[in-house]
Formats: structure tokens, sequence, C-alpha cells
């Protein structure tokens, strides 16, 4: 019972904080949802075809409103229909109030989809996938109410993303393994290596001339916070950031290998028990960097589309700041991922060589 209120409660801190976050914005949201299609149709001209729609939507607050959506020409406009829920951005014009369609309302497939991962990791996992959401929504919490609030108010975003990584560490590698042995040899693997890793990004940050503001959400974040945040430390907190988001798997699973090792036969030494767990490590160690590469391609799909029909060449594409800041990230991230290796199973073989596990 305690277990499923301390869910509760993080997973709702979690939602309030996220909800927080946006509620510190200027611009007014509101809900609404589409009564009907008025009309519908299309502004043609000489040089191109506008889709547009006249809809009658009724906010979240009653009010009825008549609004045209599209008409624009090479706009990205949507189709909408009866029932659908939408957000609109509200301004004043002149005292009075002028709303327009913003996108979708997609909070309840998000909810949805998240009640399905949290079913099955109960169901699966059982009370190690309770621990571990729990140890998920720790580290939200830490995110969005110590990582981004420090960051947005001038800090250093390195070492906010440090003394976050020292929050986020302990707490969600004991909840998801338990307070024993292997946990602990885990814990200072990854220290370890986020130490290097943190090194190695800010020498090639530096040597490969990365400002931070490759991406578009990089430019408007500097604008609105009036260049108060150092986008190259914030580029260096995301490499480390992400670098954690995946050593949790390969350190306990490494310390775990020795310890099991060891279990199974009490005489190996320690280089037995490195070498014999290092077989192990650099299979997982290859499948880890192979699934890096490929989350970080599937999600750069477009941007790799459009330099490959641009008609430029390999050296000269990675040679944009766009392209060059997403090798970097993969490359210090799978450097990471292969240190951790030798470090944790190291600590591990010398912490379990003299112990019966």
């Amino acid at each position: 019972m305690k277990t499923a209120i301390s869910v509760v409660v993080v997973l709702l801190s979690f939602f309030l904080l996220a909800g927080g976050v946006g509620a510190q914005s200027s611009e007014r949201l509101v809900e609404a949802e589409v009564v009907s299609v008025v009309d519908e149709g299309e502004l043609i001209s000489e040089s191109s075809r506008a889709p547009f729609q006249v809809l009658e939507l009724r906010t979240a607050e009653g009010e009825l409103l008549e609004l045209t959506n599209g008409g624009v020409p090479a706009a990205d406009a949507h189709t909408y229909k009866v029932g659908d829920r939408v957000m609109l951005s509200e301004t004043q014009v002149f005292d009075e109030s002028a709303f327009a369609i913003v996108d979708y309302v997609r909070r309840d497939g998000l909810y949805v989809l998240f009640g399905l991962f949290a079913l099955l990791a109960v169901i699966i996992g059982g009370r190690w996938g309770v621990a571990s959401i729990l140890g998920m929504g720790f580290s939200f919490f830490v995110i969005f109410s110590f990582i981004l609030p420090r960051i947005l108010s001038g800090a250093n975003p390195v070492v906010v993303a440090v003394l976050g990584a020292a929050l986020i560490v302990p707490i969600t590698f004991y909840l998801s393994h338990g307070i024993q042995m292997k946990t602990h040899l885990a814990v200072v693997g990854t220290v370890v290596t986020l130490i290097i890793t943190g090194l190695l990004a800010e020498t090639f940050v530096n040597i490969t001339h990365l400002t931070g503001f490759a991406s578009e959400e990089a430019g408007f974040l500097s604008s609105q916070t009036e260049g108060s945040v150092d986008m190259k430390g914030l580029l260096l907190a995301g490499i480390i950031i992400s670098t954690l988001g995946v050593l949790d798997d390969i350190t306990v699973s490494q310390a775990s290998i020795v310890r099991e090792l060891k279990r199974a036969n009490k005489k190996l030494s320690f280089v037995e028990l490195f070498r014999r767990a290092m077989v192990v490590g650099r299979d997982h160690v290859a499948s880890l960097i192979n699934t890096l590469v490929l989350v970080y391609a599937g999600a750069s799909l477009p941007l790799l589309l459009l330099f490959t029909t641009s008609g430029l060449s390999l050296s000269q594409v990675i040679n944009f700041e766009i392209v060059a800041d997403e090798i970097v990230r993969t490359l210090i991230g799978s450097i990471g991922l292969i240190l951790a290796v030798p470090i944790t199973t190291a600590l591990a073989g010398t912490a379990f060589e003299k112990r019966s596990a």
C-alpha cells in the first residue's frame, strides 16, 4: 500500500511540475472542442491551392467561437472534424481576445500510453518494476525542480547537470536494484564514467567549435532568456544527462555478471573474473552502441534526408554544426559506454575476489 501511494505521489509531482513549466509562459493556451464544421474548401490562386475550414468551437469555459483554419498557401494546416479537441492560443488585440488553433490536445493518448507502460512494468517487473517507476519519477522530479530552474536562472549548465546526476544516480540505482554490493559498484562505476565522459565532451565540443546553437529551439531559448543561458554549457549538460540514461544498464549488468561468476566458482581470481566478464561486456557494448546509433539516426531522419538530397558530399555534410552536434553526442555517449564496461568490471572484480559473493 505504501509503495502504491509513493508511486502516485511521484507521478503527481511529475505532472504538476511539467504543468508548472508550461505555466510560466506569457502566452495563454485554451482548450476547445470542435462543435461543427461551418464551411470548408480551397482558396485557389494562379500558383497555389490553400485548403481552409471555418470551425465552430466550444472552449473549456463554455464560450462558443468561430475560427478560420488554414487558407494560407504553403501552410501545413491540419484538417479537423467534429469532436476533435484542440489547443487555442489567445492574444490581446486592441483589448479584444484573438484566438488561433495551435494543435490537437494529445494529453489523453499520452496518459493511456503511460498507463500501459506502467501496467506492463508492474506485471512483468513486479516490485522491481514499481521501484523502477519510482526511480523514473524521481529523475523527472530532479530535472524539473532542480536542473531546469537552475539553468534558467543562469547557473553553469555543466555544474548543474553533474549535481543533478549526483542526486539521480544513487536514488534511482538503489530503488531499481536494491541496497547491495553490486549496486554500490554500479554507482561508483557510473560516477567515474560520467566524470571521464564530461571531460571528453568538453574537450571535443571545443575542438569541433560547437556553439550549442545548432537547433531552432536553442536559438529561440536564447532569445527568450535574453542570452542568460550558456548554450555551449547546455549542450555539454545534455550529453552528460543522455549518457547517464544508458549507463545504469551496463554498469549494473557488469557488476552482476562478476558476482554470478564468483558465486559459480569461488576459486576464480581477479584476472579470471575480469577476463570472463569482459567477454559478455563486449557483446553488451556492441549491442548498445548499435542501439545508440539507430536511436539518433531515427530521430534525425528528416535532417538526414534533407542532406541526402542536397548533393553535398559526406565530408561537407558533417561540417554543418547541426550534423556535427549529433555526431559528437553519439560518439561521446558510445565512448562512455565502452569505458563503463572495463571500469565497472575492474571495480567488481576487486570487490568480489575475496568475497563469497
